[in-house]
């Protein structure tokens, strides 16, 4: 396989479509399910290359999970491909029993996720998935930043572990973080921008906003943030958290998501039995989405680097004089 790295601002779900032939060509045990929205998913690059190793469902994704764990059974490597929406809660048992009970190698490629999905308003904007999934016993959690880094995201979603992994992708075309695709992942907690003032936890959409905000705080304020991608929200490596937060001794958090259950919440019980540090969260309330453009919709929010830009000057009022070494725990 020879990755090509996008330099203009391409959908994560592209980096999947294309991902899925490029596993496709390389392992024969590979396959494509997907719930009548290949088209959109990007699913149907598979399908058009690999015909016989590709199953279009319809709209029933209750059943889709469930042939994926039959075809996981038999020593298949599915690829369950739908929106988020319809991932998560149209299909929650399926997943739940089917297959994080049976503990089974099933890859969910959650497209459309968050309210950046637009037009389509609160009936499909996701905002609650990544909260389902990471509550869910033994299911990793993934929301790579930009094509480059969801291609590779996809790539090593076959090698990794044996256990199922959900991994959400959007829908707009959004700027470019990494200049390549990256060699790995890692541990999926990757410092773009050292800093020493304040940490801000990001992942999805909002990694190249915070990046902007850095930029601006720095120029603005002479604020040196510290912009830290989270790709892999579960497991979340939990020692390079507290890095930046014994660094810094405080945090921002910002995800395309609701601040209960997500990213926020994540970083906060890091924080929290580790590192006591104040942690503030950019994030959907208790709220439903909007029907708009997606970029109107991520405005109405404050998913925006003027909104972390915000959240940040907020916490740094708060910020303690004086900052206490973590304590050391076992990871998470």
């Amino acid at each position: 396989m020879a990755p090509e790295a996008k330099t203009e601002p391409t959908a994560t779900r592209q980096a999947y479509g294309q991902a899925l032939v490029d596993l496709g060509e390389a392992h024969e045990e590979v396959v494509a399910l997907d719930a009548d929205l290949a088209v959109s998913t990007q699913s149907m690059k598979f399908g058009k290359e690999y015909p016989d190793r590709f199953f279009n469902c319809g709209a029933a994704e209750a059943g889709m999970m469930s042939m994926a764990c039959g075809l996981a059974a038999t020593g298949k490597v599915p690829y369950a491909s739908t929106f988020a929406i319809f991932a998560t809660s149209r299909a929650y048992d399926q997943v739940r029993l089917g297959i994080a009970h049976n503990e089974l190698k099933v890859r969910i490629g959650a497209s459309h996720g968050g309210v950046s999905l637009g037009e389509d308003g609160a009936s499909h904007q996701m905002i609650e998935d990544i909260a389902l999934m990471r509550a869910m016993p033994k299911m990793q959690v993934v929301v790579p930043a930009d094509y480059n880094q969801a291609y590779r995201a996809v790539i090593e979603s076959y090698e990794g572990n044996d256990g199922p992994m959900y991994m959400r992708f959007g829908r707009p075309n959004t700027p470019i973080v990494y200049d390549d695709i990256p060699e790995t992942l890692g541990s999926g907690v990757d410092v773009l921008r050292e800093g020493k003032d304040i940490s801000i936890f990001v992942c999805g959409h909002m990694v190249w906003r915070a990046l902007e905000a850095a930029k601006t705080l720095e120029e603005e304020d002479g604020i040196e943030a510290e912009v830290v991608n989270v790709a892999i929200i579960k497991p979340l490596a939990g020692e390079a958290v507290l890095e930046s937060l014994a660094k810094t001794g405080l945090a921002v958090t910002a995800e395309e998501h609701r601040v209960v259950g997500g990213l926020a919440d994540a970083v906060r019980e890091v924080a929290a039995e580790q590192h006591p540090v104040p942690v503030f969260a950019v994030g959907m309330g208790d709220e439903f989405g909007v029907s708009g453009t997606a970029e109107a919709c991520m405005e109405h929010f404050g998913l925006t680097a003027s909104g972390i830009i915000d959240r940040a000057r907020e916490a740094l009022v708060n910020k303690p004089i004086v900052s206490h070494p973590p304590i050391k725990r076992a990871g998470w």
